[in-house]
């Protein structure tokens, strides 16, 4: 498998989980109970667990821009950062929608986010021989 193509699936895994948390967050939730909450939160973190260095591999093969590489260690940052917050959440015993809620506007996962949106639509476009 290609490292964009698997970069892809990563990218999809953390862009659907992020769907389904903005949507327990406006349940107000006391606990994740009888939810998919730790599920989602847990493949979110095995994605961005596996992204280390993916992101590089899946940009190896063209031409290198100034400042591409500036942004891969952006997002690499981003992307320790955001599974961090995901370790803390799913370290508490219950998971409240306000605590969702607070993950979701943290701007370390809205700058991942927006970094991811702007990987995937690069990798969909041809690089510039």
């Amino acid at each position: 498998m290609s490292e964009a193509l698997l970069l892809g699936q990563r990218i999809d895994v953390i862009e659907r989980g992020y769907e389904y948390l903005l949507a327990y967050a406006a349940q107000g939730r006391q606990d994740d109970a009888g939810t998919e909450l730790r599920d989602t939160l847990a493949r979110m973190h095995e994605a961005l667990t596996g992204m280390q260095g993916s992101l590089r591999a899946a940009f190896a093969d063209a031409p290198v821009p100034t400042g591409t590489r500036d942004f891969t260690d952006a997002v690499e940052r981003d992307v320790l950062v955001a599974r961090g917050a995901i370790g803390l959440v799913l370290g508490r015993e219950r998971i409240a929608s306000l605590l969702v809620d607070n993950f979701n506007a943290s701007v370390h996962v809205r700058a991942l986010l927006t970094d991811l949106f702007l990987v995937e639509q690069a990798l969909k476009s041809p690089a510039r021989g």
